[in-house]
């Protein structure tokens, strides 16, 4: 029988945390805690209530929380690893769902798709929006079609926690296990889950919340594709730049005088082009000489 730990990262859940424990008590044995620096009980009801609980001295960040219990994982050398939402968001019977394919040795990732299942609540609007334009991102930089990159519910086998160790800090790190997976040829599925929204539960501030994902998003793409994420942008502003050059000369030619906005254009899109076509081919070949050597 497959070894299954649920992890949950928390911080200041002393509210929702035993609730969530005991359900997942009367079926999974193992269940992680990792304690983000609350300052409030969470640290100690999980242990009272029989979690394992790992402590950070102070709050580091969702990425963090997540790289700590896939390192609690390896060392207890579980087969796999569920990430669940410490805040009541998610249905514990749903666990069962998102492990089979795992356990069927289907696939080594599966993904809790709030967007194919059933939302409970409304998620605001904002985040929807969000949620839907990062997985976009994500979908182009991957070609996989995904359609909840941001699901904290999620399953891992264990050769995903040996082979990808997260790095990312703040929310981000969703974005980056899914790039990372994908580049290492990992199988991933999406299973429909049922969500519970009962007003906005994030700890996070909205605008960084956002913000680090988009970030986090746009540094993998940028790493993983540097000739699309670079090039392309740069070879358009070269066009734009030599439009402008021709436009200026014509009028210099039939006028004999220099139109300065347009000059400026002209520069400015030509300078832009060259350093972003530069970038790309710089960042491609640094990104292919370290491939090589590993």
């Amino acid at each position: 029988m497959l070894k299954v730990a649920i992890g949950l990262p928390a911080f200041n859940e002393e509210k929702n945390i035993a609730s969530i424990i005991l359900k997942l008590k009367k079926k999974y044995e193992l269940v992680i805690v990792c304690d983000d620096g609350s300052n409030d009980l969470t640290a100690s009801i999980s242990e009272e209530m029989g979690a394992i609980v790992v402590k950070h001295k102070k709050n580091l960040g969702y990425g963090v929380a997540i790289r700590s219990l896939f390192s609690k994982a390896r060392e207890l050398q579980c087969d796999i690893l569920v990430t669940f939402d410490s805040d009541g968001q998610h249905i514990v019977s749903e666990i069962e769902k998102i492990i089979e394919p795992i356990e069927k040795n289907e696939v080594d990732m599966v993904i809790g798709s709030r967007f194919l299942g059933t939302i409970k609540g409304n998620i605001p609007s904002y985040r929807k929006m969000g949620i839907k334009a990062i997985t976009n991102l994500v979908n182009s930089s991957t070609g996989k079609k995904i359609t909840d990159s941001q699901s904290g519910f999620r399953a891992y086998s264990k050769t995903v926690l040996e082979k990808i160790i997260p790095s990312e800090t703040g929310m981000g790190v969703s974005t980056e296990i899914l790039i990372k997976a994908n580049k290492q040829k990992f199988k991933i599925t999406e299973i429909p889950i049922t969500i519970i929204y009962e007003g906005d539960t994030s700890s996070q501030n909205t605008v960084s919340h956002g913000s680090s994902v988009i970030f986090s998003t746009m540094k993998y793409i940028s790493i993983e594709h540097p000739l699309k994420f670079y090039g392309i942008p740069g070879i358009i502003f070269l066009a734009v730049g030599l439009f402008f050059i021709i436009w200026t000369l014509q009028e210099f030619t039939e006028t004999r005088r220099i139109i300065t906005n347009i000059s400026l254009i002209a520069i400015g899109s030509t300078i832009f082009g060259m350093l972003l076509t530069m970038t790309s081919v710089l960042l491609y070949s640094l990104v292919s000489v370290v491939r090589e050597r590993r």
